[in-house]
């Protein structure tokens, strides 16, 4: 006895981690619309209609899709959510924020399609890579203090998954007491000499999509005494490589801040 099909076959994405995650599980037929963000994977730009932003969608071309579900991510989309909900669309949101719930989110995505089986064993093959990159960094004689900026008017601390894929890579976040905040204005630090008075060794921008500026941080008052404007150790890591809570930061991200450690301990170890 066959057994039926019974996932989701038209999917709208309104993020761009779920469509990344579809196009690696192979299932990528099955999504009929992305978020305008999206750049992983690159074919997907030409591929599929870009139906929303962040923080709006195109609620009307959505609808003339068909969509039998469309994916989300956290409040900030609710209003979108919400829209689409009342005109009878499906809609799972998801509200992952460390490495176990990005897994989580991956898990639930893969299984709703029919692909739990292979999603668990690209998880696994993830998990391993993480594994091995914290052995490595296990070895590093110190770590390196890291500020991650995530915005710098204001600035704007790592998020959680980012702050523990810097402990995975060998490096200790400068401000984990504001990583556990899931909202980026939680995440404010008003005061820049507090970074400077916590004297990191790295600096790593990710300023959302707009260009990382290592000169503009290196001028700020006071800034020359920090270590990682001494040393030059100011790096960039593009947002679509870190600030998705998806494949991406599980791979390529988190592979970036374990490059940039390894260098730096090169460096000063």
């Amino acid at each position: 006895m066959l057994t039926p099909d019974l996932g989701p076959k038209r999917i709208v994405c309104l993020t761009e981690e779920t469509t990344e995650w579809l196009y690696l599980l192979g299932q990528e037929s099955r999504i009929l619309g992305i978020s305008g963000y999206t750049v992983r994977p690159r074919r997907a730009r030409q591929e599929k209609p870009r139906v929303s932003a962040f923080l709006t969608a195109k609620i009307d071309q959505i609808l003339a899709l068909e969509p039998d579900c469309v994916f989300g991510f956290s409040d900030l989309q609710a209003d979108i959510a919400s829209a689409l909900i009342r005109q009878g669309v499906q809609v799972t949101v998801f509200n992952q924020r460390s490495i176990a719930e990005i897994f989580g989110m991956m898990f639930q995505v893969a299984a709703m399609v029919g692909q739990g089986e292979h999603g668990l064993t690209l998880i696994r093959e993830m998990q391993q890579q993480l594994a091995q990159i914290s052995a490595s960094a296990a070895s590093l004689p110190r770590r390196p203090r890291v500020y991650f900026e995530e915005w710098d008017e204001p600035h704007i601390s790592a998020i959680r998954w980012v702050s523990e894929l810097l402990g995975v890579a060998g490096g200790d976040d400068c401000f984990p007491e504001l990583s556990v905040q899931s909202l980026g204005k939680n995440r404010i630090i008003a005061e820049g000499a507090e970074i400077v008075r916590r004297n990191p060794d790295i600096i790593i921008g990710s300023w959302c999509g707009k260009k990382f500026r290592p000169e503009k941080v290196a001028a700020r008052p006071g800034w020359a005494a920090v270590n990682a404007v001494k040393n030059s150790q100011l790096f960039e890591i593009k947002s679509p490589d870190i600030l998705q809570p998806g494949p991406a930061a599980l791979t390529d991200g988190v592979a970036a801040l374990h490059r940039i450690v390894l260098q730096w301990a090169q460096q000063h170890g």
